[in-house]
């Protein structure tokens, strides 16, 4: 009888190493370390040019890749980071990206980090810094200042998973979702001073699609806010104070007549805290084809909230644009359910509908909202067609 070693026998424990090797440089071959392109880790080089390079190594792989960014602190310029790609990419970020000190270098782009028109997109991790108390302080000092940069764009990306992105100081908006399908936000974070102006922290318009679950959001504007053509999105988890809140936009720009709507859109599960709005629908008084419906706001906690539960239609900044109009939008199917806390104004209830079209199917289900510890006061103005269930504090104000 013939030896393991004559008859030509591999024990199982080379052929196990073998495999893990050729696994791993297959791996490695997909990954593509921006270090590796000339990436700086000292947040003084700027890096912006080996980040493109890595992109566009991984955008060009048959296979699966990853830009891997490495611990440490980038100096990125604005930066777009541009589909199609051959297939799946993962952005993996251990280290901080900082946009530069000086807010005329950004300022004058609409993008600070763009990605656009990509498919099976999975960003991980990291931070993203945009440096822009300097810009917040010219806007208020009344000087001319550049517009402003968004952080973290995506426009036209499909399948897309951003998770444990912590995103600071942004110039405007955090994190923009324009124009994409089959979102997933988890564990996102958004902060900037409660005096910051525009500093939203998720902007979600034309998308479809899109859940947020989990995200500390601490900015001087809206936590979240939806645009116009945005529908099937779901929001848990959220956390949203200091800040102007949920916001509902439909007719988001006061010009323009023929504008998409809102549908199909819910938040459960929600903590606010100290925030000026809890869950508010606003819109532009003027004549516009949008509406919003099917909404569903449940199981929701207010801590000293201004606004706990707002609908604004003669929103008007200025009295400029839009003086004796009224609201367009359609606004139909809105639900609250189990909405407790406390309210920072008398009014924790307000319904400000359009005179022209009311509010239609207002749901009130289990409200319990106070003033000061003593019972708070609602709102009413041109809403028909709405209904109660179980116990309603403050009194409903559009039944009779």
């Amino acid at each position: 009888m013939a030896s393991p070693a004559n008859s030509g026998y591999v024990p199982f424990f080379i052929v196990a190493a073998v495999a893990l090797t050729l696994l791993i440089s297959s791996a490695a071959a997909h990954r593509y370390n921006v270090l590796r392109y000339g990436a700086r880790p000292d947040g003084i080089t700027d890096s912006t040019r080996p980040f493109l390079m890595a992109w566009a190594a991984a955008c060009s792989s048959a296979n699966a890749a990853t830009v891997y960014v490495p611990n440490g602190t980038y100096l990125l310029m604005a930066a777009v980071f541009e589909g199609p790609c051959w297939s799946k990419i993962t952005v993996r970020l251990d280290g901080t990206l900082v946009a530069p000190s000086d807010y005329r270098a950004l300022g004058s782009y609409e993008h600070w980090i763009l990605f656009m028109s990509v498919n099976k997109l999975r960003f991980h991790g990291g931070t993203v810094d945009g440096q822009a108390a300097r810009f917040w302080d010219c806007r208020m000092s009344g000087r001319d200042c550049p517009s402003g940069a968004r952080s973290v764009t995506f426009y036209w990306v499909n399948d897309v998973r951003v998770i444990g992105l912590t995103s600071i100081d942004s110039q405007m908006a955090h994190i923009v979702i324009n124009g994409c399908n089959d979102v997933l936000m988890r564990n996102v974070t958004a902060i900037a001073p409660k005096w910051s102006l525009n500093t939203d922290g998720i902007h979600i318009q034309g998308s479809t699609r899109v859940t947020i679950s989990g995200a500390t959001l601490e900015t001087g504007d809206d936590c979240i806010s939806i645009g116009p053509g945005t529908r099937d999105t779901f929001m848990t988890n959220i956390n949203c104070g200091p800040g102007h809140g949920i916001r509902y936009v439909s007719a988001y720009h006061c010009w323009n007549m023929i504008e998409d709507g809102v549908k199909n859109v819910t938040l459960t599960n929600s903590v606010f805290s100290g925030s000026e709005n809890g869950v508010r629908i606003k819109t532009w008084a003027r004549s516009t084809t949008s509406f919003v419906k099917m909404v569903i706001f449940e199981n929701l906690i207010m801590e000293n909230v201004m606004n706990p539960i707002i609908i604004d239609q003669n929103y008007c900044p200025y009295y400029e644009g839009c003086p004796n109009q009224n609201s367009g939008v359609r606004i139909s199917g809105v639900t609250y359910r189990n909405v407790t806390g406390e309210s920072a104004t008398r009014d924790a209830v307000v319904f400000d509908c359009s005179k022209s079209y009311p509010c239609r199917g207002i749901r009130l289900q289990g409200i319990n909202l106070t003033y000061q510890s003593m019972v708070a006061s609602s709102f009413c103005n041109n809403v028909v067609d709405g209904t109660t269930s179980g116990v309603v504090t403050p009194k409903c104000c559009f039944c009779f």
